[in-house]
């Protein structure tokens, strides 16, 4: 089945060890989903020094987990650096939570959590 996310990156992070490879998806679930609200309200609220922490913050996650936004999140992060409207920035943030939304819909049914 095709998912969001890449089971192989996972796997190699793991070492190949299915039931950390599950404490992983666990801790992604737990934590990440409060930090992409606090950086969608930060977007939305043009508040660019919260932004780039949460946006920094999640960068290895989501490389972990092979989501493919490494793009998005690096132009939210130059946003945040820039004199630019929170509009610069709506297609990125639409793609970053759809496709971690996705992910954890995903990660809760492939592991079971």
């Amino acid at each position: 089945m095709d998912t969001h996310y890449s089971r192989e990156k996972l796997a190699e992070v793991a070492g190949g060890d299915e039931d950390f490879m599950t404490v992983v998806a666990q801790t992604f679930l737990e934590e990440i989903p409060p930090d992409l609200q606090a950086l969608e309200d930060a977007v939305e609220n043009n508040n660019k020094e919260l932004a780039y922490q949460f946006a920094h913050k999640m960068k290895p996650n989501f490389e972990m987990f092979g989501l493919g936004l490494e793009k998005d999140i690096t132009q939210i992060e130059s946003w945040t650096r820039s004199s630019k409207s929170t509009n610069a920035v709506s297609d990125q943030m639409e793609r970053v939570v759809s496709t971690v939304k996705t992910v954890f819909e995903e990660l809760k049914r492939d592991f079971s959590l």
